[in-house]
Parts: C-alpha cells; structure tokens; sequence
C-alpha cells in the first residue's frame, strides 16, 4: 500500500485510488482532480475575467458568459443555454416532470436547486447575514431583496406608469393592476386572486381556521392584521388620521370610509336601480326594498 500527501492507493483486483475523504477514483489522475476541492486549487483561469477553476470543463462553460455562445438549444421551443445542466432543467417545464422529493412534506421540484432551496423552510437554517444590520436570511436572492430596503435601491420598473420596485416579484404582483390577470382560483367558490397570498387568507373563510390569538384576551383571528386591528381594540391607539377634519381611527377600512363623508364618493351602485350609496351597508338596506316589491 502507498501512501501520498494523504491520498491512499489501495490494491485489488481493480486499482482504486481512495482519498482520505473516503471517496473512490478509479484513476490517479481522477483523484488528482478531485484532490483541488480540498486543497482549492484552481489552476484553470479565465484571461478575460481572472476567475479561476478547479476542473478545464468549468473553465470552457464559463467563457461562454463571454462569448454569449450558447449551444445546447431547446428542441421544444428553441431556446439556448450555455450550459447542458441548465437545458436539462428548462426541459422539465415541457415535460412537466419533477424528480426531486421532499421528503419532509412530500413536494416536488424540477431542479435539486430548488429542493435544496425548500429544504430550508423545513430546518430553519438562515446561512445568509446582512452587513448592514445583521439580519438572517434563508436565501441568497432574499438577502439582495433586503439589501435594497437599505440601499433603497428599486432597479425593478413597470413599462405602464414607471413605478418602481426592490423586488421583481412587487412589479410582478403589480403588473396585475393593469392586465386585470387574477390566477389564482379558489377551488371551493371559484373567486379568483390576483395574489397567492390573498388567495391563501381567503381559504380560511372556507375553512374557519384562525391561527392567531389575541394575547391579552385569547380571541382567535384569521388573518395577522386583523390581530394587529384588534390589539388596538385592547391599547386604544387609533393610528389612522383623517388629514381633512383630524379624526382618528383604529382601523384603515373606517378612515376610508369616513373619507368618503367629505368626497362625497358613492362607489356601491344598485345593479337594478343604478341607486349609490357610501357604505356596502346602505346598499345592502337598499337591496331589501327590490327583495320586498318582488314578493
């Protein structure tokens, strides 16, 4: 048996050269290579850029960010990639197949990325740190998300009325104000979202769930700011502040109500009669009256 520099050569009926981190290569030269994740190093370099590389195959993919080469190309719908990896996992969206399992909860991915991603809803593990305040944070494209409530960077802006966002899902979620697209349904009563989260608080109306409490006088509530509504209930504080007469509310649905006292804004119309109304109540009321005359 020969021993080098830690690496163990083993004799058997097959050569096998064992690294003292148990793997196995099957050739010297194998196990050379695979020597550099130890010892990072990183003899391939990029002249264009410096980057460097343990293996020459990492090196030829990346000078493809360069050249803009991309030759593995998508016979479904044509598009390219760099790297065959990458076509590899496109090609999952066409062929709707998701081989990687969680095994926790059972979910499936296209990509071992995005599994490994999910996993940690499950450990809890935050491996990112902000510079700035210290903050935790599970994923590396969240980390950059809470970057910008620092830098107050908003490099995401919508085509349609220039509004800007820190976050590309924030201009996603607000492109829907003006293509009117809700996708998400809700499989009980068919009302459609334009949010995965208002759809979400809305199953609960179905299902009568209520996963927060009161901690001062154990209410059960169904949605978090409904609780934030109701502990003002308890401490009195009336946050919300008409800048017209300075009256002042606990809840932001009744200043907007009240507004309407001084725009005069009827925005509940009767559908038989075309009658406005203020509040949804008074037109509720209203709707009685036409109930009535068809008896």
């Amino acid at each position: 048996m020969e021993e080098t520099q830690g690496n163990k050569l083993l004799h058997s009926k097959e050569k096998c050269h064992l690294c003292v981190c148990g793997k196995k290569c099957k050739s010297r030269k194998a196990l050379k290579l695979h020597s550099r994740f130890h010892t990072n190093e990183k003899p391939h370099v990029c002249k264009m850029c410096g980057k460097a590389f343990i293996q020459r195959c990492d090196l030829k993919t990346h000078l493809r960010t360069h050249t803009k080469e991309k030759s593995y190309v998508c016979e479904e719908c044509g598009m390219s990639f760099t790297q065959i990896g990458s076509l590899k996992a496109h090609v999952r969206i066409h062929t709707k197949e998701k081989p990687y399992v969680c095994e926790e909860c059972g979910m499936v991915f296209t990509q071992s990325n995005t599994l490994k991603i999910h996993l940690r809803t499950h450990t809890k593990e935050k491996p990112y740190a902000c510079e700035i305040c210290g903050k935790r944070i599970a994923h590396k494209g969240s980390l950059n998300d809470h970057l910008r409530t620092h830098t107050k960077e908003k490099p995401y802006v919508c085509e349609m009325c220039d509004m800007a966002f820190t976050q590309r899902c924030n201009l996603k979620r607000h492109l829907r104000t003006h293509t009117k697209e809700k996708p998400y349904v809700c499989e009980e009563c068919g009302m459609v979202f334009t949010q995965s989260n208002t759809l979400k608080k809305h199953l609960r109306t179905h299902t009568k769930e209520k996963p927060y409490a009161c901690e001062i006088c154990g209410k059960r509530i169904a949605h978090k700011g409904s609780l934030n509504e109701h502990l003002r209930t308890h401490t009195k504080e009336k946050p919300y502040v008409c800048e017209i007469c300075d009256m002042v509310f606990i809840q932001r649905c009744n200043l907007k109500r009240h507004l309407r006292t001084h725009t005069k804004e009827k925005p509940h119309v009767c559908d038989i009669c075309q009658k406005a109304f203020c509040r949804k109540n008074g037109l509720k009321e209203h709707l009685r009256v036409h109930a009535k005359g068809k008896k």
